[in-house]
């Protein structure tokens, strides 16, 4: 089964992820390049996974025998070095063999656009249509090795790291940051971050540093608070100013501050936006998805500041990002980008853009994420993800279309039904809806207290079992 989601096409390995499947959408994107480009290019990547890079270059070799000139890196890359190196050598599209933050027994197929960024939903849409055809009929393929293709110079190894490190050079300030002298804990969580923060700032401390395709300890390679585990325990001995922790593919971030306490990534976007746009003097408008927290919609109304708010899914804000001057979009899980970088979520940019704010503003994260509460009153968040059969997904789905007036003693003021329903309450939300990667019903709260997010989130699913 090939399904296209949020974030492109995620799979069990050997169930759902299989080299014949992985062919199947390979030919197809292939297909979609010639039927749309003169003389098509394509740049592959591929994570720390199991079989990433066999994936990789079976891919490379799909797109070599339809004669698309075809690049691939020399090791594994993460997700935002392949979109770099997609714009910077002008090639059509971008594939990345990685399932990010999912567990050790999946892979995954990521599409990236000419511009930086994930592809568009129409491309996704197109590319699609190709996958339907070639599954109605049995597909033959004509391969040749990957040493033939490379004689042919059909397929290229290159190096994807360097260049993108330099452009991080060029665009943060490395100098105040090491001026700064900060003690800083990194981890990649066994992912694609490896070996890039510790060539920027030589110094760091890391831990998960090395390959592990089943993440050790970790449950997943997501940068959050429950996964850090470890992580949080080191900074709690008080020996770090910072912890900075990167997924799987390394294009979201995950912080937590000097005392242990994990700081959201809804903070961690408000603290870059107010940097940007009072320090920096940026300008632009700013893109949210709809689970971001509303501290960005009080900010933008302050300010007076344009915002589009979006589906779930970073292609819909890379999409504003491309077509509008975007000065920062961004989602609830990690991922954001700034109009000083490519239009993509990059976690390693991102983790250097946050070292400069502390530098620069000579603040520690702690306070800098003190500062938000002081000035646009307390948000706190959470959410909750629930796995599902898909029958019970539907049923969950079904119970909030009847629109509930109350959930327990909170009045529902209006709902949302961008993406999934978010029903808004006074002075705070909760949004339900459903995965498109995994088998999971996603829940999502923000209110004034940590005790009204649970009950939002308590109440919500008491309305799903209905």
């Amino acid at each position: 089964m090939i399904n296209f989601g949020t974030d492109g096409w995620r799979g069990l390995i050997a169930r759902d992820f299989t080299f014949d499947n992985l062919r199947l959408a390979a030919m197809a994107t292939a297909k979609y390049m010639k039927s749309t480009f003169t003389r098509p290019k394509v740049v592959i990547g591929y994570d720390t996974r199991f079989l990433s890079k066999e994936f990789a270059e079976e891919v490379a070799m799909i797109f070599a025998s339809e004669d698309i000139l075809t690049y691939i890196t020399d090791t594994f890359a993460s997700t935002p070095q392949v979109s770099y190196q997609t714009k910077q050598k002008r090639a059509n599209l971008g594939i990345v063999i990685t399932a990010s933050h999912n567990p050790g027994i999946y892979n995954g197929y990521k599409v990236k656009a000419n511009f930086g960024g994930p592809a568009t939903p129409e491309q996704i849409t197109e590319i699609e249509k190709h996958l339907n055809q070639l599954i109605s009929k049995p597909v033959k393929y004509n391969l040749k090795t990957i040493d033939m293709y490379r004689r042919l110079n059909k397929i290229m190894y290159f190096d994807a790291r360097e260049s993108y490190l330099r452009n991080i050079r060029k665009k943060i300030n490395i100098q105040a940051i090491h001026k700064a002298g900060f003690k800083i804990l990194f981890d990649p969580m066994f992912g694609a971050g490896i070996e890039t923060m510790k060539t920027l700032i030589p110094d760091i401390h890391e831990i998960h540093d090395y390959f592990n395709p089943s993440f050790g300890k970790i449950d997943h390679p997501e940068p959050i608070k429950e996964c850090l585990i470890e992580a949080i325990d080191i900074m709690k001995k008080g020996n770090y100013d910072i912890c900075l922790a990167t997924d799987g593919d390394a294009d979201r971030l995950g912080v937590i501050d000097q005392y242990g306490n994990y700081i959201d990534p809804h903070r961690i976007f408000m603290i870059l936006l107010k940097y940007l746009f009072e320090v920096k003097k940026k300008r632009g408008a700013v893109a949210k998805t709809v689970s971001l927290t509303s501290m960005v919609n009080k900010y933008c109304k302050m300010k007076k500041i344009k915002l589009y708010e979006t589906p779930v899914g970073f292609k819909h804000i890379a999409k504003l990002m491309n077509d509008q001057k975007i000065l920062i979009g961004g989602e609830e899980s990690g991922g954001l980008g700034t109009m000083m970088h490519i239009p993509e979520r990059d976690g390693i940019f991102n983790a250097m853009l946050l070292l400069e704010v502390m530098a620069v503003r000579k603040m520690s994260i702690a306070d800098l994420s003190e500062e938000l509460d002081e000035e646009l009153g307390v948000h706190r968040f959470m959410r909750q993800d629930v796995r599902v059969t898909e029958q019970a997904k539907k049923d969950i789905i079904n119970a909030f279309k009847k629109k509930p007036a109350q959930l327990g003693h909170f009045k529902i003021e209006s709902m949302d039904t961008t993406d999934g329903f978010k029903l808004l309450i006074d002075n705070g939300w909760v949004l339900i809806r459903a995965s498109g990667t995994e088998p999971l019903i996603r829940f999502y709260a923000e209110g004034e207290s940590s005790r009204v997010v649970n009950e939002l989130i308590d109440e919500a699913m008491k309305i799903s079992k209905k």
